[in-house]
């Protein structure tokens, strides 16, 4: 339901997923092979079950075009030169020749965990929210392990939703609940090509952070709150370890 108390409804709405082999943490990542299938073929098929009019896997290495090519998969080869994956997403838009009312949602390729309902929830949630120019999903944590992880990222809201800051420090200060970021963003095309044809920002930099480009120019990011029985994004070895034996139960 929406704020009125009406059913959501969700828009047509493409999947592009983001993938390069060069992670710094983990190289190699869509490809390690989680219970018995490659890290990006489990993204795929939850995004493939979605609702989405097309799903692409957006890459710059062949090695994980031939993997999504074996197991059906679409595939669009990008440049090598992109800073983020959400530019990578917007050459995929733009090469399509997609509307600039398109909404293309960016599934990131580490995200095993996103269901396809959350995927839907996003691109649901840019649809409800027209002063928007994305939408996203976060997920309620009390772990005071996982607050000072690094590689988990945190997000502060204001009253009706929307994105404050995110973070790899443990925000909001203080002991309690907070809230993690998960690898999803919702756009309209031309939202999402006017944020890649800007430059990257001092906080997006030292923060290693994409939306912070987008909060930084004054745009609205709207955060929907997710409710996942399980959810481990796979950034080390351990959350690969971590990951196999959830999918096992």
């Amino acid at each position: 339901m929406n704020a009125t108390g009406r059913k959501r409804r969700t828009p047509d709405f493409k999947v592009v997923i983001p993938a390069r082999y060069s992670s710094q943490r983990l190289p190699g990542k869509p490809l390690l092979d989680l219970a018995g299938r490659p890290l990006i073929q489990r993204v795929h098929r939850n995004a493939a079950h979605s609702g989405a009019d097309e799903v692409i896997v957006a890459t710059d290495d062949r090695r994980i075009a031939e993997c999504v090519g074996n197991f059906g998969g679409e595939v669009c080869l990008t440049s090598t030169a992109h800073a983020c994956g959400s530019d990578r997403v917007a050459e995929v838009a733009a090469l399509r020749g997609w509307p600039d009312d398109q909404v293309v949602v960016n599934v990131q390729g580490d995200e095993p965990f996103l269901a396809p309902d959350d995927i839907a929830m996003a691109a649901a949630h840019l649809a409800d929210n027209t002063d928007a120019a994305c939408a996203t999903l976060a997920v309620k944590q009390t772990s005071a392990v996982a607050r000072k992880d690094r590689n988990k990222v945190k997000v502060v809201c204001d009253a009706a939703g929307f994105a404050l800051y995110f973070s790899r420090s443990a925000i909001p200060a203080g002991e309690g609940e907070w809230l993690c970021h998960l690898g999803i963003y919702a756009y309209r095309h031309a939202d999402l090509k006017r944020f890649s044809g800007l430059a990257p920002c001092e906080l997006e930099r030292r923060e290693g952070l994409e939306q912070l480009r987008m909060l930084w120019h004054g745009d609205r990011i709207r955060v929907a709150i997710a409710t996942l029985p399980q959810y481990l994004g796979i950034d080390t070895e351990e959350d690969l370890a971590e990951a196999a034996t959830l999918i096992g139960r």
